[in-house]
């Protein structure tokens, strides 16, 4: 089994639908064997910023992490394709 971990923030769009579920309907389209979405509580990405979203009037982004995992080449196929839509976030696999 491979596992991928996908970083972004929660409210990201493609298009006019939030990033997060177009990555879960990518995946269910791809048959993919599980996948679980976690909301962060603080965090920071290639800003170096770091994002309380939590904070009294805060407005940074929360961070959003995505996991997901099967076999290597359907883990590998899966984000060929969301790489075709989606270019940022962060990506990380492993078994």
């Amino acid at each position: 089994m491979t596992q991928a971990q996908i970083f972004i923030d929660a409210d990201e769009l493609i298009g006019t639908t939030l990033l997060y579920e177009f990555i879960l309907e990518l995946l269910i389209k791809q048959k993919i064997k599980g996948a679980t979405v976690f909301r962060g509580r603080t965090g920071f990405g290639a800003n170096q910023y770091l994002k309380r979203p939590n904070d009294f009037f805060s407005f940074d982004e929360t961070p959003y992490h995505i996991i997901f995992i099967d076999e290597e080449e359907k883990v590998n196929t899966a984000l060929t394709e969301l790489r075709k839509h989606y270019k940022g976030g962060y990506i990380v696999t492993g078994k």
